[in-house]
Order: C-alpha cells, then structure tokens, then sequence
C-alpha cells in the first residue's frame, strides 16, 4: 500500500509539473483558451489562436515559434493534437489536465488580483460579467 501511494504521489507531482510548465508562456495560454472556446472535437487555427490580442505579435515568427518549440511539447504531454497543413491545433487526451486551470481561474476571476485581471481579455470579460450579474439580481 505504501508503494502504491509513493507511485501514485510520484505520477501526480510529474503531472503537475507538467501541466505547469505548459501554462508558463504565453503563445501557450493563449492556445490552451482557444481550445476552451472551442467545441471540444474542433481544431483552432494558428498562430492566430496563441496570439494575446493585447500584444501583437509577427505571425511568421510566431509561427515558427509554434512549429519547433509549443506544438511539440504540448503534443508530448498529450494535450493537444496538431498538423502542420494547415496549421491547427485540437484537444489531445490529456487537455483537461491544463483545461481546468483555465476553468478554475475563470471561475473564480473576482478573486484573482487586479495585477492579473487587467490586460488578460478573458478574466476581464469574466469579472465584469460576474459583476453584472451581481448588479442585476
């Protein structure tokens, strides 16, 4: 029983791990979001679904960036799936892994810090909506 429980602890913090070093860069997020958007057996086209609407971006580069650096590691880890023509990108089975980052974070936009609201389209859209609803009732 001991083992099983150190194995399983082992398997969890490697997940973890892994589901942290995907939402560490931005192209990343974005991309993750735009799954979430998405029906679940959809692909989103890139590089315009990794681009932060605040911060554009030169597309050729970006794209590069997805083609050699996210898009492989993210396949790695199972999730997501991608092809090359043209340049998509869909759910793989181990998205709600990060999805639910995402999720979580959405839900509870009022309260996460301003620091990290402002200038984030979705957390923004979400803590004024939640606002609103607030307001209205």
């Amino acid at each position: 029983m001991t083992q099983q429980r150190y194995q399983n602890g082992k398997q969890v913090i490697r997940r973890w791990d892994e589901v942290f070093k995907t939402v560490a860069v931005e192209p990343r997020r974005q991309l993750i979001v735009a799954l979430l958007d998405a029906h679940p057996d959809e692909t989103v086209p890139l590089p315009e679904s990794a681009i932060n609407p605040n911060v554009p971006q030169d597309l050729e580069v970006l794209r590069q960036e997805l083609y050699h650096c996210h898009l492989p590691m993210l396949s790695d880890h199972e999730f997501i799936t991608w092809e090359s023509e043209p340049l998509v990108a869909g759910r793989g089975p181990r998205f709600d892994e990060v999805g639910v980052v995402f999720d979580s974070l959405q839900s509870n936009a009022t309260d996460v810090p301003d620091s990290l609201v402002f200038g984030c389209q979705r957390l923004e859209r979400e803590r004024q909506e939640r606002f609103d609803d607030s307001v209205t009732e």
